[in-house]
């Protein structure tokens, strides 16, 4: 089974357990609502790929991390596009779930979401119980405060920002334990996994700046101009369009550099590649030549 058919395969049989027995109908439509379609899937895939990097020797486990890590990114997107935040009307194309199902389902089909996560976790620890208490002691930091993305939402609320800060905790959480979940769930030290997870989370984010700053709504499936709009820290707000796209440059030059060793190290580095090739918007490569 290839990596995408593993993570859809893992996602579609955790929101199923969400949705047996006598679950409320609408809420379990929420769910399968907020997840699909998943977009690029892009931590989990990360997630599996350093797990095979690393010798893939427990795949449910790697499959629940995984799991476990897209589930709280839908979650977070769900809160994130609520009207107390963003107050965003589409997401991937669609209209949001606030708009879909309204903002008391909203709430609780993200709450349910990062259950979920750990949930999973639960669920596959019977294959290395010490590996899965390491993960979801990973994905707890990573979730909640202050390092989680439950800080870097807290940032929004500060007056004064630390970008640096805000980009680790809103985005690079997320990415930092994607990578060292792979790791762990297959039998590696999560530490030497950090700085690559970091790297890619904030090439991620700057990606994201440039985009909210340069595309319209239709070409990345969500409203844009957004961080003005709700005057967010961003990127290119800092750095101007010229210096982000550099900034990019740079921090993804460096994940490739930040792999650590392990037997799949080249085929990991050639996905951090095709990653960077995908993150870039073509507007601003564009602009970078203008």
């Amino acid at each position: 089974m290839d990596i995408s058919a593993r993570i859809e395969s893992a996602i579609q049989q955790a929101i199923a357990e969400g949705q047996a027995g006598s679950a409320p109908p609408r809420l379990a439509q929420a769910l399968d609502y907020a997840v699909t379609p998943g977009g690029a899937r892009i931590r989990p895939t990360i997630c599996l790929h350093v797990a095979l990097a690393c010798g893939d020797d427990q795949p449910a486990l790697a499959d629940a991390a995984a799991t476990a890590v897209e589930l709280i990114h839908c979650a977070s997107l769900v809160h994130d596009d609520m009207p107390c935040f963003d107050n965003a009307d589409i997401r991937r194309g669609k209209p949001t779930v606030h708009k879909a199902y309204g903002e008391p389902l909203a709430l609780l089909t993200g709450d349910s979401l990062i259950v979920a996560g750990f949930e999973v976790l639960a669920r596959a620890a019977q294959h290395d119980p010490a590996r899965a208490i390491e993960l979801i002691k990973i994905i707890g930091t990573r979730t909640g405060m202050p390092y989680g993305i439950c800080a870097g939402q807290g940032w929004e609320s500060e007056d004064q920002v630390d970008l640096s800060a805000y980009h680790q905790a809103k985005t690079g959480a997320l990415f930092i334990a994607a990578t060292q979940m792979g790791a762990v769930a297959a039998g590696q030290a999560a530490e030497p996994w950090q700085e690559l997870g970091a790297r890619i989370g904030e090439a991620f984010q700057v990606a994201d700046d440039l985009k909210d700053a340069l595309c319209d709504a239709e070409t990345i499936g969500k409203p844009a101009g957004q961080d003005e709009v709700n005057h967010r820290p961003s990127a290119v707000t800092e750095l101007g369009v010229e210096g982000a796209i550099q900034r990019l440059k740079d921090v993804l030059s460096g994940a490739i550099e930040s792999i650590p060793p392990c037997p799949g190290e080249a085929a990991l580095a050639q996905m951090v590649r095709k990653t960077a090739e995908r993150l870039m918007p073509a507007s601003a490569s564009v602009h970078a030549a203008e």
